[in-house]
């Protein structure tokens, strides 16, 4: 059977809740935090690939901000009520892009700086009904790996194919399999910012970068009225433990952002045009991305990702300063270590294999002696003695490449 993020968490210790902060509000663990980190550190190093510059901006403006970009209108019973302060009324933000739409304002543009990515981790408010609240897949605050990328016309195609192809690889990178991408389009209701031309060129761009997908064995569907109130968009669809799909990272094509704020950039003739802005989500929001992991690997996390990597285990009192030095030198490398010295070693194996802790390596009077410990890889069945040396280089390179299991040799 498989077990729900909340139930997981129990063994795990990934976030908390205290209705002093109130529901929907997670706090982030120690463990939850460890994972939370390499996730964010893969999405910036896709970003900074795929030529991104990091910005960052507040999460409060006034409401007018909202106004002009939309959102208000579309969103005000979802956004966190007008707070007071002084003169200006501030709001907690409900999305990041019209602040990164600011600070593509900030300067005059020329065409040939663009396209200009902006890359931020940064958190935006939902004012979700406690009814709806649950766990990690459901909250009030997100915090969303999000780029938006302003560009013209003539780059459109090749930004949505590096959008997706990044957010392709992102997935594939933490073991999520994609179920299929879905072309989200408008309906004939109401609602939606933009002329038909607008939209029905946007379609387009997106389905012909989508054909590149297509080619690597994913089916595209069509969304009827799935797509964002100001333009369509490619989400990449996966399914929990439950068979419940969710959208784990998205490519959103935006003309109305650019025009609401006179977005453009200079020609080489020195006349203005209209810049194009793209969304883009790799990794996609911590919160959902996470509960996502937990389900589908069951809490047995992919070893660069597992919040412990070793758990080292001393015999008896005798191999406690190996065990120290063990620690030592794997935490030294960058790796997440815990020496567990407490009760019996059968009761210590079992916590160890609770927590999901990527390997164990227990340490005896034989081991002390020759520079070595007995580690055990529970998720691949590897079970082996090894130099504590040769356990460190191995054990870096695989968190350094991002593996599941550590290459073991043999």
């Amino acid at each position: 059977m498989n077990l729900d993020h909340r139930d997981l968490n129990a063994d795990l210790q990934i976030f908390a809740t205290d209705p002093m902060i109130g529901s929907g509000l997670p706090l982030w663990l120690p463990n939850g935090a460890a994972i939370r980190d390499e996730l964010h550190r893969l999405a910036k190093d896709i970003a900074h690939a795929d030529g991104c510059v990091d910005v960052h901006s507040p999460v409060l403006a006034k409401p007018e901000l909202f106004e002009r970009s939309g959102h208000l209108a579309k969103f005000a019973d979802d956004m966190f009520p007008v707070m007071d302060v002084g003169e200006d009324g501030l709001v907690l933000r409900p999305a990041n892009c019209p602040h990164h739409a600011l600070i593509y304002a900030s300067t005059q543009r020329s065409y040939r700086e663009l396209p200009l990515r902006l890359n931020e981790l940064a958190p935006m408010f939902r004012a979700e009904r406690s009814g709806v609240l649950s766990g990690l897949s459901r909250v009030r605050q997100i915090n969303l790996d999000d780029t938006h990328v302003f560009c013209r016309p003539d780059q459109v195609a090749e930004e949505v194919s590096r959008a997706l192809r990044s957010a392709i690889r992102a997935q594939r990178t933490l073991g999520l399999d994609i179920d299929y991408v879905r072309l989200s389009v408008r309906d004939d209701g109401p609602g939606w910012l933009g002329g038909a031309e607008q939209w029905a060129a946007a379609e387009r761009a997106l389905r012909g970068a989508a054909e590149e997908v297509l080619s690597e064995g994913l089916a595209l569907e069509i969304g009827v009225g799935e797509a964002a109130f100001y333009g369509p968009k490619l989400d990449l669809q996966v399914r929990d433990g439950r068979g419940h799909e969710e959208t784990i990272a998205t490519v959103q094509l935006d003309f109305t952002l650019p025009e609401r704020f006179d977005l453009t950039y200079a020609t080489s003739d020195g006349s203005q045009v209209r810049v194009v802005m793209i969304h883009r989500g790799t990794v996609g929001s911590m919160e959902r991305v996470v509960a996502a992991l937990l389900e589908h690997h069951q809490g047995r996390l992919p070893f660069w990702l597992a919040p412990v990597q070793l758990a080292v285990l001393p015999l008896g009192p005798g191999q406690d300063g190996a065990a120290r030095d063990l620690a030592d030198r794997a935490r030294v490398a960058g790796l997440r270590v815990r020496v567990d010295h407490e009760g019996t070693l059968g009761g210590r194996i079992r916590a160890s294999r609770i927590r999901r802790d990527a390997l164990f390596a227990v340490i005896g009077p034989e081991e002390q002696a020759r520079g070595a410990v007995q580690v055990n890889d529970v998720g691949h069945r590897v079970q082996r003695r090894v130099g504590v040396e040769a356990l460190v280089s191995l054990l870096r390179e695989a968190h350094q490449s991002r593996l599941s299991a550590p290459a073991w040799p043999g």
